[in-house]
């Protein structure tokens, strides 16, 4: 056996040790996602991407949060397809300290996401491997562009699963993250279908304390940048109104959603959750879509406002 290939069984003996409950394949995707993370934050593109998505979270609670197999991005700069593909096809060729694993250059494609997804955009799709063997692990990263960041990202050390140097990356502010899950739930409405918003906005509010003024001008730059106006009353986000909540399909799937996630929300219910985000962040957008500031601190251990 080599070099590179002890290398490789160590590794993935270590994320089996790691791997309890959880499935070894989604184990073996958050390695490939931190690995490639580590060769962005080498290159000479580390301040031309924002992490954003479910893998923040990982940094924040300094543990995992939500399995996921891919990683978003806000991204600068050439937005052509071509020119990402390009930009990952170097990231996976990129000299680094030997980590057990190797991505594959020919694997590279891009596709640019259409207006109907989540954002528009480009999709990289690539394959690593475990250094000398032919265990594939897919991964996917989604760049989307022209979104507002308030306040400044900030340069963070993405958590490491082994013993392997850790990534330093720039990330997206949590007021953002509030912000733009919002206003997904403002846009969709009933149609709403992604309970990973709710989970996460729950998870915030649980976990963090915000500055009133801070989330108040997130939410005015975020909702300003996708034209969608500011909710002025409760009613208009209907996806926080019992309409939504006692829904018998959209209780269903939230169940569903946090069983398959094994989410440590499991025991609350939709309108439980919900109840906490509209505590949270409704009178914020009803003070700013006057134009007026929100002057108070968000105590999460208490889950209410002290102005």
């Amino acid at each position: 056996m080599t070099k590179p290939e002890q290398l490789a069984a160590s590794v993935r003996q270590r994320l089996k040790n790691l791997t309890g409950t959880n499935d070894f394949q989604t184990m073996l995707v958050r390695y490939a996602l931190e690995r490639l993370l580590y060769r962005l934050s080498r290159s000479n593109y580390q301040q031309q991407f924002v992490l954003k998505g479910a893998l923040l979270f990982d940094i924040w609670l300094e543990r995992s949060h939500r399995a996921t197999r891919d990683v978003d991005f806000l991204g600068f700069g050439d937005s052509t397809p071509a020119r990402i593909e390009e930009i990952f096809r170097e990231l996976c060729s990129i000299d680094v300290v030997a980590d057990g694993l190797e991505f594959a250059v020919s694997s590279v494609v891009s596709c640019r996401i259409k207006a109907d997804c989540e954002y528009e955009g480009v999709r990289i799709n690539l394959l690593a491997y475990l250094s000398g063997t032919r265990t594939q692990i897919p991964v996917q990263v989604d760049v989307g562009f022209g979104d507002a960041i308030t306040p400044r990202p900030v340069s963070v050390e993405f958590p490491a699963l082994l013993s392997f140097p850790a990534p330093q990356v720039l990330s997206y502010p949590r007021e953002t993250v509030v912000a733009e899950k919002f206003q997904a739930m403002v846009l969709l409405g009933m149609s709403n279908t992604r309970l990973k918003d709710f989970y996460d906005l729950w998870v915030l509010a649980t976990y963090f304390s915000f500055d009133g003024i801070a989330l108040g001008s997130a939410l005015t730059a975020t909702f300003e940048r996708r034209r969608t106006p500011l909710p002025q009353t409760h009613a208009e986000v209907v996806a926080l109104t019992p309409l939504f909540t006692t829904d018998a399909q959209k209780q269903q799937a939230w169940k569903a959603f946090l069983r398959k996630h094994q989410l440590v929300a499991n025991e609350l219910s939709l309108m439980e959750v919900v109840e906490i985000i509209q505590e949270f962040v409704l009178p914020v957008s009803v003070m700013v879509s006057k134009g007026e500031l929100f002057v108070g601190q968000w105590d999460c251990d208490r889950r209410e406002w002290k102005m």
